[in-house]
């Protein structure tokens, strides 16, 4: 205890109500203000009340997905994808094209290529990472692993040449079917062309491994199936190509009728 007055130490006993304590007079002068030093809406130097404060690292995440850049991680796996193509075709062409360990390694790049190409989409989508060269590259991605796979089998004699252009025919004319109608519309995937590239991916990696037996047999069925999904699925986005190019040449009709009125 120093025994100085109150008076030297802040002039006036009001000081001692910034502490908090209770009944004490409050430091507007007010007796028993509450102390809202810690308080959320406290008062700023300006005197104005301050909002709710963000925390850093809720901005910093934010930023992270709102500016979705070139290198994040589903372009990654996309680049990834491409770059399998040509050691792919290395591999399964390798000392003929019959070697059962160039043969096993070229089926586990491919498998890859495959298994990139169902995450890749799927991070994209969950957080936010769309960008204009994921939209050119997945799909250039997507049609280049399956065509190396289809040609590489049909020039080896594993697989008739028939097979390769239904396969490759019908993902070119979807393609183009998709661009012909885009100005009316965007064909969702449906779950039968899920279904279509799950028995493609299956039947063309049993296809690419050395198998004999009973294994051979089941290939060529799961192949079978696989086609007949090719050309039901592509039949079907025509049926919706037309439907939906219709409904927008009669929105468009409908507009310009209602905008003449």
């Amino acid at each position: 205890m120093t025994g100085a007055p109150a008076s030297a130490a802040g002039g006036s006993p009001g000081a001692k109500g910034a502490t908090g304590a209770p009944g004490a007079p409050g430091a507007s002068g007010a007796p028993g203000a509450p102390d809202t030093s810690g308080a959320s809406g406290a008062q700023g130097a300006s005197g104005a009340p301050e909002g709710p404060r963000t925390p850093r690292g809720g901005k910093l995440g934010a930023a992270a997905v709102n500016q979705a850049s070139l290198w994040n991680i589903a372009n990654i796996l996309t680049m990834i994808r491409l770059v399998l193509v040509p050691g792919f075709v290395v591999l399964m062409l390798a000392d003929g094209g019959y070697d059962p360990a160039m043969r096993a390694w070229a089926w586990a790049a491919f498998a890859v290529a495959m298994i990139t190409d169902i995450f890749d989409g799927h991070l994209a989508r969950t957080y936010n990472l769309v960008t204009d060269f994921g939209k050119i590259a997945d799909p250039i991605a997507d049609k280049a692993i399956m065509g190396a796979a289809l040609v590489c089998l049909s020039g080896l004699g594993d697989l008739p040449w028939w097979v390769t252009f239904v396969i490759l025919g019908r993902e070119l004319g979807v393609t183009l079917l998709r661009f012909v109608v885009i100005r009316y519309g965007v064909i969702p995937a449906s779950r039968g062309g899920k279904l279509k590239t799950l028995a493609q991916g299956t039947a063309v990696g049993m296809y690419i491994l050395p198998l004999t037996g009973a294994l051979a047999t089941l290939r060529f069925w799961v192949m079978g199936v696989a086609i007949v999904l090719t050309v039901v699925t592509g039949l079907d986005y025509v049926r919706q190509a037309v439907v939906l190019r219709r409904r927008g040449i009669a929105e468009r009709r409908a507009a310009a009728a209602e905008a003449e009125r």
